[in-house]
C-alpha cells in the first residue's frame, strides 16, 4: 500500500509540474461544458428574411410588422430591383415573404388570400421551423382581425428551395464532409511535427541550413497531398451516400477546398510546433479543431442561435466558412457571387495560422 501511495504522489507531482497537462486536464472539460451548455440551442431566433410587398397597403404593412415583431425573424432590406430569390441564392436571407397585389382588398372581402413564403431548405431543421413559425404568425394575424384562428383567411403557401424533400441527409452530409476535413489533415500534421519534437529529431532541422519557411512549406505541401486524397475519397462518399452532387460553377468550391486543406495543415503544424508531445497535441487539436468546428460553425444549428458572448469566436473558426461553401456547391449553386467572402476568410485564417507557425519555428531556431 505504501508503494502505491508513493506512486500516486509521484504521478500527481509530475502532473503538477507540467503546466500544459494541468491546463488540458482542467480547461478542456470546463470549455466543453461551457460550449455544450450555452452554445447549443434549438430555438430559432433572428433568422434573416426579406419581404416583397406587391400590395403596399396599410394592412400589408401590418402583416410585415407582425413578422418583424416575432423573435424568430429579422427582416433585412431588399433592393427594389432585386428579386426575393436572389436574396436566397446569395445567402443574405433564409426566407422570403411575398405579399401579393390586392391583398387588403381580398382580405376585407373575406376572399382567400395566399401569402407566399420562400424558404431556403439547405438547412432542413431550420426550414421546418420557419414554415411552422410563418403559419403561426399568419393564423394569429387573421384572428387579430376578427377571423377564426382555426380557419385563416391568410394562407401561407410555402415553397422549399434547394432541398424540397427536407432530406436530412442533404443537411448532415455536407456537414460530415466538413467535419472530417477539419480533423484529419490537421491531426496528421500535428502528430508528425510533435513526434519530431518529442524524439528530438527536430534539432537536426535547427542546426541545418534550411530556413523556417522552407521547412514549413515542405511539411504543408506533403500534408496537402494527403489532404487532397482524403478530399477526393470523402467527396465521393458524400455524393454516393447522401444523394448530393456538384451544382453550378465548382471553381469556388475547388478554390475553397485547397485553401481549407492549407488552413487545416497549417493549424496542425502550428500546434505540433508549439506542443512537442503527441498526446498533448492531439488533445489540443481536439479542442481547437473538432469541438469548435462542431459547435461554432453552423454544422448542427444556425450561427444566429449562438449567444453573442460566444458568437464572435465563430469568426475565427474556418469550418464556419467552409461549410457555407460546401452547402452552396452541393445544394444551392450560387457560385462565387454567393461565397466569395467565405473563400477569402478561409485564406486569411490559413495565412494567420501559417504566420504563427513560422514565428514559432523561427523563434525556436533563434533561441537555439
Amino acid at each position: 500500500m505504501r508503494r502505491i501511495l508513493v506512486q500516486v504522489s509521484k504521478e500527481l507531482s509530475q502532473t503538477r509540474r507540467d503546466r500544459l497537462s494541468v491546463a488540458l486536464a482542467l480547461l478542456l472539460p470546463a470549455i466543453l461544458v461551457i460550449l455544450l451548455g450555452t452554445a447549443i440551442s434549438l430555438d430559432v431566433r433572428s433568422l434573416p428574411i426579406v419581404v416583397q410587398d406587391l400590395d403596399q397597403t396599410p394592412l400589408s404593412r401590418e402583416l410585415i410588422d407582425a413578422f418583424r415583431a416575432s423573435l424568430s425573424f429579422q427582416i433585412v432590406p431588399l433592393a427594389p430591383d432585386r428579386s426575393p430569390e436572389s436574396a436566397l441564392l446569395s445567402n443574405r436571407a433564409k426566407g422570403a415573404l411575398v405579399i401579393p397585389a390586392r391583398f387588403e382588398r381580398d382580405f376585407r372581402r373575406a376572399a382567400g388570400v395566399s401569402v407566399q413564403m420562400l424558404v431556403d431548405a439547405t438547412d432542413s431543421n431550420t426550414s421546418t421551423l420557419v414554415r411552422g413559425k410563418a403559419k403561426a404568425i399568419s393564423v394569429a394575424f387573421s384572428a387579430a382581425h376578427g377571423r377564426p384562428a382555426a380557419v385563416s383567411d391568410v394562407s401561407t403557401e410555402v415553397r422549399l428551395w434547394f432541398n424540397p424533400g427536407l432530406d436530412s441527409r442533404k443537411f448532415y452530409g455536407p456537414g460530415s464532409f466538413v467535419l472530417a476535413m477539419s480533423i484529419f489533415p490537421s491531426l496528421l500534421a500535428a502528430i508528425g511535427l510533435a513526434r519530431e519534437g518529442e524524439q528530438k529529431t527536430i534539432l537536426q532541422v535547427y542546426v541545418s541550413s534550411i530556413s523556417a519557411h522552407e521547412f514549413l512549406i515542405g511539411k504543408i505541401l506533403a500534408g496537402m497531398v494527403i489532404g487532397a486524397a482524403e478530399w477526393l475519397l470523402l467527396l465521393g462518399i458524400s455524393i454516393s451516400l447522401f444523394g448530393v452532387g456538384l451544382v453550378g460553377d465548382p471553381s469556388a468550391f475547388l478554390t475553397a477546398s485547397v485553401l481549407y486543406v492549407f488552413c487545416g495543415v497549417s493549424l496542425g503544424v502550428l500546434i505540433g510546433a508549439a506542443i512537442p508531445s503527441q498526446a498533448a497535441a492531439v488533445q489540443a487539436l481536439a479542442l481547437v479543431s473538432f469541438l469548435l468546428s462542431m459547435l461554432l460553425s453552423g454544422l448542427i444549428f444556425p450561427i444566429e442561435n449562438i449567444p453573442p458572448a460566444l458568437r464572435w469566436v465563430s469568426n475565427l473558426v474556418p469550418a464556419r466558412y467552409f461549410i457555407e461553401v460546401v452547402r452552396d456547391a452541393l445544394l444551392r449553386g450560387g457560385g462565387w457571387r454567393a461565397v466569395w467572402p467565405a473563400v477569402l476568410a478561409i485564406g486569411a485564417i490559413g495565412s494567420l495560422f501559417y504566420s504563427l507557425a513560422w514565428w514559432r519555428l523561427r523563434r525556436m531556431q533563434l533561441d537555439l
